[in-house]
């Protein structure tokens, strides 16, 4: 495996460190703090006289990411999780045999343990004097050069850590990451919301309209799916009597990649008893704020060059008047199956004779508005037919009392008032199976489990789900979904393809 010329040069140098008592491998090392710490604790030196402390010693860590030799002295910048600093050692120090000994096999990637003092060098910068030195542990692999790093997208996503240790700002953007996360929890444990968990396998595939993965469990001698969405277990809480519950986990589609979209992705979903999806898009706005101050981030923001603005209510307006402002069409085409399928062939566009007058007014939708909803916007009231779980509007019977939200063209968040009549869904799914049989293979299943258990009785609810991947997009400004995923789906290399040669 190891068979690298440099490779082969480290596994040599870790072998003599052993031969002579190091072991290049050492546990049971411990630290006293951080190297930001270290920088906070002891920076008072710079306002000494002499710009050094010798009384009081501290030990820190880090990989080394410089090494310069001079002769009996060497300095180096060592890196640990959030900060970086210069520490310099000398023959006199460490004495000859083991400071020759680490001139000669310690390199760049190597982690070490070090304990001495703060100083100032000749130049001003700020340093620790070592006075003792462990080899933490020896790095085999050579990183790669370090005035190119490492730049290759497709290298920094098939190798985090690598990609970490050379870019440490991508270690910040997952810190981020999980800040949002915490105080998205937060948030919604103070307005009185339970966490629960609930099925990552499921028997069929529902709670929304995707291509799901597929599996097999052996015991049971039965196919089950990873599930698109927690939505339909949820709701059977709220069925069993909770009335304000979240969860903040996995899902997964079997559908393509590309900067907004990966088949395992995070999600929340919370579900609101005696409240409606107004409610819901107060508690969003609300949330969103929240996130903004929790990120010491302004009111407008950039994102991919665009700028957003959360300084004002978020528009709310309906799926057909968007068609209109935003799309720019005509409500003699809007309202007419014929002439959506005439303009969409006319601007080249795929145009499926099949599809209903809801469904093709969202191709319209996707075609003409969705990018040009940059500010927050709730767009809502959709279609019936391309809402399988939506309550139906007592105004309008091919209207859902629906709404989701669009910041800078994308969709980020989705929320309804839930039907909860056990008859009408039961209807919904008659056709979703229609659906299915005429080539829809998004189109939901059959769930005679969840419909039984609306026949008990759900209270009214309103329930709603955001992308977490895409909102740490947003609030970070990256444009692909795999700069928010540590692990993000790739394509396999050819050597990993059972077969290859």
């Amino acid at each position: 495996m190891f068979d690298n010329i440099l490779e082969q040069q480290k596994i040599q140098k870790a072998e003599e460190l052993r031969k002579n008592g190091v072991n290049p491998y050492a546990h049971f090392l411990k630290k006293d703090m951080s190297i930001k710490e270290f920088r906070d604790n002891f920076s008072y030196i710079k306002d000494l006289e002499e710009k050094k402390d010798q009384d009081k010693k501290a030990t820190i860590s880090g990989r080394i990411k410089l090494l310069r030799i001079a002769g009996k002295s060497v300095f180096a910048n060592i890196e640990d999780e959030d900060s970086s600093i210069q520490i310099y050692f000398n023959k006199n120090i460490l004495g000859d045999e083991y400071y020759n000994l680490l001139k000669k096999n310690l390199e760049v990637g190597d982690i070490v343990l070090v304990n001495g003092y703060a100083f100032l060098t000749n130049t001003g910068e700020f340093s620790l004097h070592v006075e003792k030195l462990t080899l933490a542990t020896k790095a085999i692999s050579p990183l790669p050069e370090k005035y190119h790093g490492l730049t290759d997208l497709e290298q920094r996503y098939r190798k985090r850590y690598l990609d970490m240790i050379m870019n440490p700002e991508v270690r910040q953007d997952f810190i981020k990451r999980a800040k949002i996360i915490r105080a998205i929890r937060t948030f919604f444990e103070k307005k009185g919301f339970l966490e629960l968990e609930t099925p990552m396998m499921h028997p069929i595939a529902g709670g929304a309209n995707a291509k799901p993965f597929k599996t097999f469990h052996n015991t049971l001698g039965v196919e089950r799916f990873l599930r698109i969405a927690p939505e339909l277990y949820l709701k059977q809480l709220i069925v069993g009597g909770f009335e304000a519950i979240y969860e903040l986990n996995r899902c997964f589609r079997n559908e393509g990649m590309d900067l907004t979209h990966n088949p395992e992705f995070t999600s929340i979903e919370f579900y609101w008893a005696f409240h409606d999806y107004k409610d819901l898009m107060d508690l969003t706005e609300e949330l969103l704020h929240t996130l903004l101050d929790e990120l010491d981030l302004e009111r407008i923001i950039e994102f991919d060059g665009l700028k957003i603005d959360f300084s004002k209510p978020f528009e709310r307006i309906s799926y057909k008047d968007a068609l209109k402002k935003y799309g720019l069409l005509d409500e003699s085409i809007i309202n007419d199956k014929n002439k959506i399928l005439e303009k969409l062939k006319k601007d080249s566009f795929e145009a499926n004779e099949k599809l209903d007058l809801g469904q093709l007014q969202a191709e319209l939708f996707d075609n003409y508005v969705e990018a040009k909803l940059i500010n927050p916007t709730f767009i809502v009231d959709f279609p019936i037919s391309i809402s399988p779980l939506s309550r139906r509007s007592d105004e309008d019977a091919d209207i859902a009392q629906r709404f989701e939200l669009f910041i800078a063209g994308k969709e980020l968040a989705n929320g309804f008032n839930e039907l909860n009549d056990p008859l009408d869904q039961y209807e919904r799914f008659l056709k979703q199976i229609e659906a299915k049989n005429a080539g829809d293979e998004e189109a939901c299943d059959m769930d005679e489990d969840f419909v039984r258990a609306l026949s008990y009785a759900m209270p009214p609810t309103a329930g709603e789900g955001i992308g977490i991947d895409r909102l740490v997009m947003l609030l970070t400004n990256k444009k692909s979904i795999r700069d928010v995923i540590l692990f993000p789906a790739m394509r396999p290399l050819k050597t990993e393809i059972k077969g290859d040669k």
